[in-house]
């Protein structure tokens, strides 16, 4: 794979790899036992433990909440998709014949991989060869602050503590195929609507209903 040739890696068990882009839908249509899941599940843990340690040394006042918060922004769908993209993964990615995806849940496949080629870096060549890949590809975005997840909910919930006021959030709606649904939801400020927000769960409604709150209020 010429990404890794470029990052200066040198598999030593190619399986790895190749298990790392097979989502299960092509898994499942060829016949094969296995998927990148469980590499996923493996990245997804080296991965908060590499953001972990680096924000850790970064800087020494931050706070075990202010380290939270920041970690969540750096693994993020967003900022996953965002790596996977620069790093060219997509068009390896192995698909069903017969799967379509929609633009979101496309990257979010393309997230998920980005974790799993971590899981195969961390089982084929170890913690050092992983710290080296990510600081090439997420560290340089952690140095820039770059933000890719605001916690509009986690700042209304403390306006509306301040201020003594009553927050709840309402399922307004939902349409769409099962694995393709939007969610319409309400922030709602002392049983009033101050906010409507719609995404493709049910937390990034709220995350967008909570934004429009916000402003609002402020």
């Amino acid at each position: 794979m010429q990404f890794l040739e470029e990052l200066s890696i040198k598999p030593l068990n190619t399986h790895f790899y190749q298990l790392a882009f097979i989502h299960e839908s092509y898994s499942y249509e060829k016949g094969l036992n296995e998927c990148y899941d469980r590499l996923e599940f493996l990245g997804d843990a080296v991965l908060d433990l590499v953001v972990s340690e680096f924000l850790y040394e970064m800087d020494s006042q931050l706070t075990e909440g202010e380290l939270t918060r920041m970690r969540a922004n750096y693994v993020c769908k967003n900022a996953l998709h965002t790596y996977s993209t620069e790093l060219g993964l997509e068009p390896h990615i192995k698909l069903g014949d017969g799967l379509k995806l929609s633009s979101r849940e496309l990257a979010s496949v393309s997230a998920d991989v980005f974790e799993s080629l971590i899981g195969a870096l961390y089982l084929d060549l170890g913690l050092e060869t992983v710290k080296e890949f990510l600081t090439k590809t997420v560290l340089p975005h952690i140095k820039n602050r770059e933000v890719f997840h605001y916690n509009y909910k986690s700042e209304l919930k403390e306006l509306c503590d301040a201020e003594g006021l009553d927050l709840s959030y309402n399922l307004k709606g939902e349409k769409g195929q099962p694995h393709n649904k939007t969610f319409t939801l309400d922030a709602m400020v002392n049983g009033k609507i101050c906010g409507t927000g719609s995404g493709g769960s049910k937390k990034e409604a709220e995350q967008n209903a909570a934004k429009i709150a916000l402003a609002k209020l402020k």
